[in-house]
């Protein structure tokens, strides 16, 4: 004799009863992460290799200097346009300092200096305004030389430090503060949950701080690989530590628990890769030469190589542009506040046990 289930434990789970399961078994966000994880791979790879494994110029302002009205001078500019694909922006100066000056201001990443009626040409190379272009300018004249019967010497008046011979100390810097700043606001936000949002605040503050100089104090002193203007150079890093830990604090005041999506990819996969520090901005496709001035990454290696190479000569905009969004960050963080998922409550005194 068969009996007969009881209530409703044999009964078949429910369609809406299936998805409730679903959204409440930790499989659902575990397989999220794997396809996101996926994706974030194929985007990092995609993202650093588009914008650095084939730099091409697109835009490398020139200084040029000297006959270059003549007709041999004349021709060896465009010589040297054709052999960039039309990427030289020529500057035309009628003294050597005017020239010099663009250079400290980098306005110019080069002097081509025309002489005797343009049966020769001095190329002047700046490898601390950028490594990778003077490399490119390095390369492309003596070809050009040779093809027109100039004569071409080339010669670095603004070289590279010693321990620095490719240029990618300053993007290493850069990029530490830039990730350590978002991974110190995550780990706040998993290990410090109960922080008050000024509490928060002020420990990223803190962190940037100590972060910014161990950051340079390494660099410097410990290693030597790069001279730094130190005390500049470490609030530099500083405020680049502190908005990226901001940014982060914002997006987890936005999106909750998702906010290292939006913020490696602004940080990471855009920010990095355009910040002109280890592929200078006139060798990265346009758009992202652009975008990446007014990003937190490339506005710090902007400041940083300006302090560490141009010294007298350092620009508002990259600080301006730190500043923004950190301010912007911790206005957002305040504002919105109560839907930040740390905190604690405060009690009034007299209802304390």
């Amino acid at each position: 004799m068969s009996e007969t289930p009881h209530g409703g434990h044999a009964r078949p789970p429910t369609p809406a009863e299936r998805r409730a399961r679903l959204k409440e078994s930790p499989l659902l966000p575990a397989a999220v992460l794997v396809l996101i994880l996926t994706a974030a791979a194929a985007l990092f790879a995609g993202s650093y290799t588009y914008s650095m494994a084939d730099p091409t110029p697109h835009s490398v302002p020139l200084a040029v200097t000297g006959s270059y009205k003549e007709p041999l001078g004349r021709k060896f500019v465009v010589g040297m346009e054709e052999a960039l694909n039309a990427g030289v922006k020529v500057h035309l100066y009628d003294t050597p300092a005017a020239a010099r000056t663009a250079v400290e201001q980098q306005r110019d990443f080069a002097i081509l200096d025309v002489r005797d009626q343009g049966r020769s040409v001095v190329l002047n190379l700046s490898s601390a305004s950028g490594a990778s272009v003077a490399e490119v300018l390095a390369k492309a004249a003596p070809a050009v030389g040779e093809k027109t019967g100039v004569a071409v010497t080339v010669r670095d008046v603004n070289p590279l430090q010693e321990g620095d011979p490719r240029g990618l100390a300053i993007f290493y810097i850069s990029l530490a503060a830039v990730i350590i700043g978002f991974v110190g606001a995550i780990q706040l936000s998993v290990h410090a949950r109960a922080l008050t949002p000024i509490e928060r605040i002020a420990c990223t503050v803190v962190y940037a701080l100590l972060g910014g100089f161990a950051i340079a104090a390494t660099v410097d002193w410990l290693l030597g690989a790069l001279d730094l203007p130190f005390v500049e150079s470490w609030l530099i890093l500083a405020l680049t530590m502190f908005a990226s830990g901001m940014v982060f604090t914002m997006f987890n005041t936005l999106v909750g628990r998702w906010a290292m999506l939006p913020t490696w990819g602004l940080m990471v996969l855009l920010g990095n890769p355009s910040s002109g520090g280890a592929v200078s901005w006139p060798l990265l496709p346009s758009p992202l030469g652009v975008i990446g001035r007014w990003l937190p990454p490339g506005a710090s290696v902007n400041a940083q190589h300006t302090a560490v190479y141009f010294a007298g000569h350092q620009h508002v905009f990259p600080f301006l542009v730190l500043a923004g969004w950190a301010l912007v960050s911790c206005a957002v963080f305040w504002i919105w506040r109560h839907r930040h998922p740390g905190g604690r409550e405060t009690a009034p005194a007299h209802a304390a046990p």
